[in-house]
C-alpha cells in the first residue's frame, strides 16, 4: 500500500532538514581544515561532530517512522523521538556561534533553521533563545523559514574558467533544487571540488539552462512544483541536444521504484538526501569520465564522417587521379631498375629527368670492400656466405640512408657510393668521411662477431673527392647513372690498399676535412693506373662537429 501524499511530503521535507544540517556541519568542518590549526578547533570538532551523529539520529527516525511503503505513522511518537536530537542540533548550534569563525556564523545560523524547521514539522516545542537568535542574523534574501529562494546566485557561479585543485577545468555542473539550502550545499561542495557551477531553482529553468549553456552534468531533485524531474528527464531525453547530458538524481525519495524510474528514464545514478560527499564525489566523477569518453567517440565519429565526404569528393575525379599515379608509378618502376631510390624520386618529384644528362661535378667518392671474403666464401658453406652478406648489406644500407649518399656500384662483398650528386650536399667530403668513420664502427661490431663464428672477415675503406663526370649510361633494358673520373679509380684503389679496418682518403679530401677529423699521413703509396706515387691519410678518428 502506498502512503499518503502528506506522509511522503512530510518525509521529504524532513529529509531536507537534515540534508542542510549534515551537509553544512561537514563544510564548516572542511573550511576550518583548510584555514589552519586553531586554538578553538577541538571544541569546534566536537561540537560540529555531535551536530552530525545527531543528524543521523534524526535521519534514522524519520526513515523508522515514516515508512515509504507505508499508509501512515504515528505523530505523537515522531515528535517525541526527534525531540532530544534536534535539541541537541540547536543547543550545539548556538553554543558554538562563540567558537566558529566569523565567515560561518551564517553557515551555523543555516544549521539552526533547519534544525527549528523539522521541530516545527514534527510539531515540536520552540527553538532555544540562542538559535533563534542565530536564524534572525540570516540575510534577508532568505524565505520566511529560513530557506527559501536567494536572488542572484543562479547567474553567478557558472564561469567555465573554474578550475580543480590541480588547476584544470573539471566541467559545468547544473544543480537543480526547488530548496535553496539544498542548491547551497551542493553549489559549495561541488565549488570544493572544483567544478563550475549553475543553479536553477525549477524543473524549467532547468531546462533552459541546459540549452543555453555547455552543461556537463546535472544533479536533479525529484520532487519539485511545476515540472519535477521526472518531467525534466523526459524532455531530457526527448531533445537529442540534450540527451547526452548526464544526469545524477539526488532526492529525498529514495525507495526502490523511484530510483528504478529514474534509471529507466536515462538518469545515471540515483543519490538518497542527505547525501554522501564521498559518494557523490565518486559518483560526479564517474559520470564526467564516461561523458568525456562519450564526448571524444562523438568528435571521432564526427571525423570520420568528414572523412567520408571528402573522400566521396575525391572520388569524382577518381579516375583521372589513378590514371596519373599509374603513369607514375610506371615511370617510377622503370627509373628505381637502374638508378638509386633518392635519384629515381627526385626524377619524378621534378618531373624533369635532365637531372639524368651527362654533366661534371666535384664530388666525393667513398668504397667499401670486405677484406678476406674471397678465401671465405671458397671455404665456406653458401648458407654462411649469404648470412654474412645480409648483414653487410642491411647494415650498409642503414649507413647509405642516414647519410643520404647516392649508390653508384654495388657487389656482393662491396659498395661504392657518392656525395654532392645528383642532391647537391655541402662539404662533401667531410660527409664521406663521417659515413666512413660509421662504417668503421659498426663493421667493426659485425667483424667481430663474424671472428666468433670462425670468419676471418675484415674491412678497408677508401675516400677520394674531386671532380667526375656523371650522368645515364647503357643501353635499352638495361640503364645506369654512371660516374667517370679518376676520383673514383683513385677512391677503388685507396680501398684495395687499406689494411683491415683502416681508413685512407686522398690529398685533396685530407684538405677538405682536416679541421673536422685527426689524422695521419701514411705516406706515398704506389697506386694500380695511377704513374706517381700518391699521399695517403689514414683517419684517426672524428673530432666535434664544427
Amino acid at each position: 500500500m502506498s502512503p499518503s501524499p502528506e506522509v511522503r511530503a512530510l518525509r521529504h521535507e524532513l529529509l531536507n532538514q537534515v540534508n542542510h544540517i549534515m551537509g553544512y556541519a561537514e563544510l564548516i568542518l572542511e573550511d576550518v581544515a583548510d584555514a589552519g590549526p586553531g586554538p578553538a578547533d577541538p571544541a569546534l570538532a566536537a561540537g560540529l561532530g555531535d551536530v552530525c551523529a545527531a543528524g543521523k539520529e534524526v535521519l534514522a527516525v524519520v526513515t523508522a517512522i515514516l515508512d515509504p511503503s507505508g499508509d501512515g505513522f504515528d505523530a505523537a511518537a515522531l515528535t517525541a523521538a526527534l525531540e532530544d536530537p534536534l535539541e541537541r542540533v540547536l543547543t550545539r548550534a548556538g553554543e558554538l556561534a562563540g567558537v566558529v569563525p566569523a565567515e560561518a556564523v551564517e553557515t551555523l545560523g543555516r544549521i539552526a533553521s533547519a534544525a527549528s524547521r523539522a521541530r516545527a514539522l514534527a510539531g515540536g516545542a520552540a527553538p532555544p533563545a540562542m538559535s533563534v537568535r542565530l536564524v534572525e542574523q540570516l540575510p534577508d534574501e532568505e524565505a520566511e523559514d529560513g530557506l527559501g529562494m536567494r536572488n542572484g546566485r543562479l547567474d553567478r557561479p557558472d564561469q567555465l574558467e573554474a578550475a580543480g585543485p590541480s588547476g584544470e577545468n573539471r566541467g559545468l555542473v547544473l544543480v537543480v533544487d526547488d530548496d535553496a539550502a539544498n542548491r547551497d550545499v551542493l553549489a559549495r561542495r561541488l565549488g570544493r571540488l572544483g567544478y563550475a557551477v549553475c543553479e536553477a531553482e525549477n524543473g524549467r529553468r532547468a531546462l533552459e539552462l541546459m540549452a543555453a549553456r555547455p552543461v556537463d552534468l546535472v544533479l536533479l531533485d525529484l520532487n519539485m512544483p511545476d515540472v519535477d524531474g521526472y518531467a525534466v528527464l523526459q524532455a531530457r531525453h526527448a531533445d537529442a541536444q540534450l540527451r547526452d547530458i548526464p544526469t545524477i538524481m539526488i532526492s529525498a525519495s529514495a525507495d526502490m521504484p523511484s530510483v528504478v524510474r529514474c534509471i529507466e528514464m536515462g538518469a545515471e545514478d540515483h543519490l538518497g538526501k542527505p547525501f554522501d560527499p564521498v559518494l557523490l564525489e565518486a559518483r560526479v566523477g564517474a559520470c564526467l569520465e564516461k561523458k568525456r569518453l562519450r564526448d571524444q567517440e562523438r568528435e571521432l565519429l564526427a571525423t570520420v564522417s568528414r572523412q567520408a565526404e571528402a573522400l566521396a569528393e575525391w572520388n569524382t575525379t577518381l579516375e583521372a587521379r589513378v590514371a596519373e599515379q599509374i603513369e607514375e608509378l610506371g615511370r617510377m618502376a622503370r627509373l628505381r631498375r637502374f638508378l638509386s631510390p633518392q635519384l629515381a624520386d627526385l626524377v619524378v618529384s621534378s618531373g624533369d629527368e635532365g637531372v639524368l644528362a651527362t654533366h661534371r661535378r666535384d664530388i666525393a667518392v667513398l668504397f667499401v670492400d670486405l677484406s678476406g671474403f674471397t678465401a671465405f666464401s671458397e671455404t665456406s658453406e653458401p648458407e654462411d656466405v649469404m648470412a654474412v652478406l645480409r648483414e653487410f648489406h642491411e647494415e650498409l644500407g642503414r649507413l647509405v640512408a642516414e647519410f643520404q649518399a647516392t649508390v653508384g656500384f654495388f657487389a656482393g662483398d662491396g659498395m661504392m657510393v657518392f656525395f654532392n650528386d645528383p642532391l647537391p650536399c655541402a662539404e662533401p667530403a667531410d660527409r664521406a668521411v663521417r659515413m666512413a668513420v660509421a662504417m668503421r664502427e659498426r663493421l667493426g661490431g659485425l667483424a667481430s662477431q663474424w671472428r666468433k663464428r670462425g670468419h676471418d672477415l675484415g674491412f678497408a675503406i677508401g675516400v677520394a673527392y674531386g671532380y667526375a663526370t656523371l650522368g645515364e649510361m647503357g643501353f635499352e633494358g638495361r640503364f645506369e647513372y654512371g660516374v667517370i673520373g679518376s676520383v673514383v679509380n683513385l677512391a677503388a684503389r685507396l680501398c684495395d690498399r687499406a689494411e683491415p679496418g683502416q681508413i685512407l682518403i686522398s690529398p685533396r679530401a685530407k684538405a677538405a676535412v682536416e679541421d673536422a677529423a685527426d689524422l695521419e699521413e701514411v705516406g706515398e703509396v704506389a697506386l694500380k693506373g695511377f704513374r706517381a706515387p700518391v699521399r695517403a691519410f689514414n683517419v684517426v678518428g672524428l673530432r666535434a662537429l664544427r
